[in-house]
């Protein structure tokens, strides 16, 4: 391992802490408001026994974790679809979401695998599409 690889793989361990040190919030009721960042980032979401159900990140440009979340809650994302039953609005009953803004595209995607590695979520996206 290069000495680069060696300081990635400590950026990616520390994010994924404080990730995880991150209070869970509560997806909102039907129209309460989502408190959510608008900037990009990853997100973990908890079912409402606490386990770990999904991990994301937002590859897009110009989505942050907000809207990523609100296209989850109106189940229009492969997750909604395969885990939901393509009923969003599911994740208004008590599931909860911790996340981490997170700038740099390439440590978004490094920290999206290695907490999908790590919590092993339910539902797994192999970037199949909707």
């Amino acid at each position: 391992m290069t000495p680069k690889q060696k300081r990635e793989r400590k950026t990616v361990i520390t994010l994924f802490t404080k990730l995880m040190k991150n209070p869970l919030q509560t997806f909102p009721p039907l129209r309460g408001e989502l408190i959510a960042p608008k900037k990009k980032g990853v997100y973990v979401i908890h079912d409402p026994s606490g386990m770990v159900v999904h991990v994301g990140r937002t590859p897009r440009a110009k989505e942050g974790m907000h809207r990523r979340l609100r296209a989850h809650m109106s189940g229009n994302s492969s997750f909604t679809h395969k885990h939901l039953k393509k009923d969003g609005s599911k994740l208004r009953s008590k599931y909860q979401f911790r996340c981490i803004v997170v700038d740099d595209s390439r440590h978004r995607a490094l920290l999206e695998a290695y907490a999908a590695w790590q919590l092993c979520p339910e539902h797994f996206g192999l970037g199949e599409g909707i």
